[in-house]
């Protein structure tokens, strides 16, 4: 380079030729300590860079073929975790299925066949996550104070998971004649709060002025809907039809892709507002960009109307599923409206029920009068 930098490639066989890929990586011209240490930190990095592709390389080779038990186990983890790379929709999933790769490549080695993985064998690695120190697989992380940092519980669940998903796979595929899972009882997931309002605090926000009008819009159309930010964000006018008396709209879910028919309220149909001249594939909510700054205005507003929750977007989610609960709606049929795939998921919204616990406590009180 005329500059006197150096450029780094990737020099690698593709088919039945060779190609060389530019890294982005430039080692220094001169001798100074500053240059010298720049310049290491550059090749460990190409050499990180170089390592990676030589993994995706031999897992291609190595999966062509089903081998059975023979078959290395990290490679073919690696490959599901390549396959969910830049899918639509998932990339929080594949982050994840990433993360849990990076204990799995500490607990275990290359040499690691699906033969060795046995019940014990996952047993074993149920224990790692339970007693691992967070991010020990990065290099210079150093505890402090020898404290220890271990994973949150949601993080073990969902790596647990995404083992028993891999090993479901090797199942199906017919590489193991067995799931070596299916006896290891998985980690319980924590119960986070969830965070709704009331019916009284919903119409408190209507009532009250919102720097930007179309957050107000949104989120009181979620509450009243329970559709997901993410699916509000997406709607179209296409989605939006009239069915008799009925406003539906017919969407997929952004996170699940399951195809959705949800007959809306009226109330929620004032905040759908006028179509004009939209076209068919434009948005129903064009402005509504959801942010740090739109999340704080969320929390001003709230404050504005004197509610004093600390609560984000999803919550409208959560006050839609109790204020149909609160109204008298059956459980399954709040589950469909919600969109849930398990009954259970909807199950959890049965301990927010303050009126009944609250009118069931008064009922007690009734018997001494």
């Amino acid at each position: 380079m005329n500059s006197g930098n150096t450029a780094l490639f990737l020099d690698f066989p593709e088919g039945d030729s060779r190609k060389r890929v530019a890294t982005g990586l430039v080692l220094l011209p001169g001798y100074s300590s500053k240059v010298k240490e720049s310049n290491r930190r550059t090749l460990q990095e190409a050499e990180e860079m170089r390592l990676e592709k030589e993994k995706q390389i031999t897992n291609g080779s190595q999966l062509k073929e089903n081998l059975g038990l023979k078959t290395p186990f990290l490679p073919y983890y690696r490959a599901m975790v390549e396959d969910r790379r830049g899918m639509k929709d998932s990339t929080g999933n594949w982050g994840n299925w990433k993360s849990c790769l990076r204990y799995l490549e500490a607990f275990c080695n290359e040499k690691t066949t699906f033969a060795d993985i046995t019940p014990k064998w996952v047993a074993a690695f149920r224990k790692y996550l339970d007693t691992v120190e967070k991010d020990t697989h990065k290099k210079g992380i150093k505890a402090h104070n020898d404290k220890f940092n271990g994973l949150s519980q949601n993080s073990k669940v969902s790596y647990f998971n995404k083992l028993k998903a891999c090993l479901n796979q090797a199942f199906r595929e017919h590489i193991i004649d067995i799931n070596p899972a299916d006896t290891v009882k998985g980690f319980k997931p924590e119960e986070s709060e969830r965070m709704y309002l009331t019916l009284e605090e919903v119409k408190r926000l209507a009532s009250t002025p919102c720097k930007y009008p179309h957050l107000k819009r949104a989120f009181l159309f979620g509450c009243f809907t329970g559709l997901r930010k993410s699916d509000i964000m997406k709607l179209t006018w296409e989605e939006v039809r009239k069915e008799g008396k009925y406003t539906r709209l017919v969407f997929k879910q952004k996170k699940t892709g399951g195809q959705e028919y949800l007959d809306i309220p009226d109330v929620a149909v004032e905040y759908i507002g006028e179509r004009g001249k939209a076209k068919s594939t434009d948005l129903v909510f064009p402005l509504f960009k959801y942010s740090s700054e739109t999340s704080l205005e969320l929390r001003r507003w709230a404050m504005a109307a004197k509610i004093e929750k600390d609560f984000t977007f999803h919550c409208s989610r959560h006050t839609f599923a109790v204020l149909l609960l609160n109204s008298g709606t059956d459980i399954y049929t709040v589950s469909k409206l919600l969109g849930h795939r398990e009954l259970q998921t909807t199950q959890i919204y049965a301990h927010l029920l303050d009126e009944k616990k609250q009118q069931a406590v008064s009922n007690i009180s009734q018997l001494f009068k």
